[in-house]
């Protein structure tokens, strides 16, 4: 190595570790306030259920108040603003699901950058789907499903947790594995969805597992098919919805934790840390494990990557399964 390029090397170094400074100060007192977690829908859904079960860990190990805030509405678009415009302070942080990289490919105006004007902190959970149904529904398997579908084209109403959603896509790819038709309902997030289920106004939902577990237990709900490649342990005896008739059906989704843009890397890593943390312990993981949720909380540089490969993933399932917003 020539002398010259040794000592250019050597300067961007010290750069680099001058720019990153701030950000390792702040890093070390923080928190030394509350933080405030927004998620961008009602209280109850899935998103919700997790976010608090994380915070009120995190709030016990970091000796700090967590505020969780819901800001709903257009299919987390509303939330997710409030943290893309949020100072990099540590103060502000999104949790949401896996629309927040599917949104994008269904609206073009969107008020922010869904990769640029985020950065991401870490997933928490990976969590399968379960086709659910109305008990009023004459239906208790995925083939039985099919048959009802296509002896009643376009007259059985499927819910999601917004346009977008993971919930949605699950719908739509249901429909194009199938050749079978339903009218999809959006709501403002899974927990009314779920109740609007349960009341018999729509009548199947692919929901997180989280959100209808109770409904389920109590027998307000019919479940029938997991949507992941493997059968899971919170319905061992549910099969999948590939095994029940449809090859190659697989879906899930995700939740995870995103700063605003420039956050410093250090309090990235910081809460990242604290979320490997408290997603190994014991009462976290019973409760995880009670939702059918399997921890995740990878490295703020591997969320980065799984990310980018996500966004790829559900732009090309959008445009196969043709799915609009309207």
């Amino acid at each position: 190595m020539r002398e010259g390029e040794g000592m250019r090397i050597t300067r961007r170094t010290a750069l680099g570790l001058l720019a990153a400074a701030p950000g390792l100060a702040k890093a070390e007192d923080w928190p030394s306030r509350p933080v405030r977690f927004v998620i961008p829908y009602p209280p109850g859904g899935p998103t919700d259920i997790l976010g608090r079960v994380i915070t009120t860990r995190l709030a016990q190990d970091l000796r700090q108040p967590m505020v969780v805030e819901n800001r709903a509405g257009a299919s987390g678009v509303i939330g997710s603003e409030v943290v893309a415009r949020a100072a990099p302070d540590g103060a502000t942080f999104l949790v949401n699901a896996s629309i927040h990289l599917i949104i994008p490919h269904l609206n073009p105006s969107m008020p922010f950058d869904a990769v640029a004007d985020f950065t991401p902190v870490t997933n928490i959970a990976m969590v399968p789907l379960v086709a659910v149904v109305n008990p009023a529904l004459p239906v208790k398997t995925i083939p039985e499903l099919i048959a009802y579908l296509k002896a009643n084209p376009g007259k059985v109403s499927y819910a999601s947790s917004g346009n977008g959603s993971a919930l949605h896509l699950a719908g739509e790819m249901f429909k194009l594995m199938t050749g079978t038709e339903m009218v999809h309902v959006p709501y403002r997030g899974a927990g009314p969805a779920v109740q609007d289920l349960i009341a018999g106004n729509i009548q199947l939902i692919f929901d997180s597992i989280p959100s209808s577990a109770a409904a389920v237990r109590a027998g307000l709900l019919r479940p029938l098919a997991v949507t992941t490649a493997s059968r899971v342990a919170a319905y061992p005896e549910l099969p999948t919805v590939a095994e029940a008739g449809v090859p190659g059906f697989e879906i899930a989704t995700w939740y995870a934790i995103w700063g605003p843009p420039r956050l410093p890397p250090a309090i990235a890593l910081r809460l990242q840390q604290a979320v490997a943390a408290a997603v190994q312990a014991p009462e976290v993981r019973e409760r995880l494990a009670t939702l059918g949720a399997d921890p995740v909380a990878d490295s703020p540089e591997r969320f980065a990557e799984f990310c980018r490969r996500e966004f790829d993933r559900w732009g090309r399932l959008v445009r196969e399964a043709n799915v609009r917003l309207d």
